[in-house]
């Protein structure tokens, strides 16, 4: 996620506590956190899907999803 957009969120979060914010602030700000949750959650993903466990006999078992 881009920079300016996190500075985004943060300004919004800010302004929130301190004055609150508009209808539009509002739905920019759930828009914006929505984003940065899909992208920590695909990042998580990604590094996952490279993740393995080694075993004390130095077999390497791939991390499986949960079903």
């Amino acid at each position: 996620m881009e920079q300016k957009k996190l500075d985004r969120i943060n300004f919004l979060a800010k302004k929130s506590r301190e004055t609150g914010l508009t209808p539009e602030e509002k739905k920019e700000q759930e828009e914006l956190r929505n984003e940065y949750r899909r992208s920590v959650v695909g990042n998580l993903e990604a590094q996952l899907n490279n993740t393995y466990i080694v075993e004390p006999d130095g077999r390497k078992i791939k991390v499986q999803k949960r079903r």
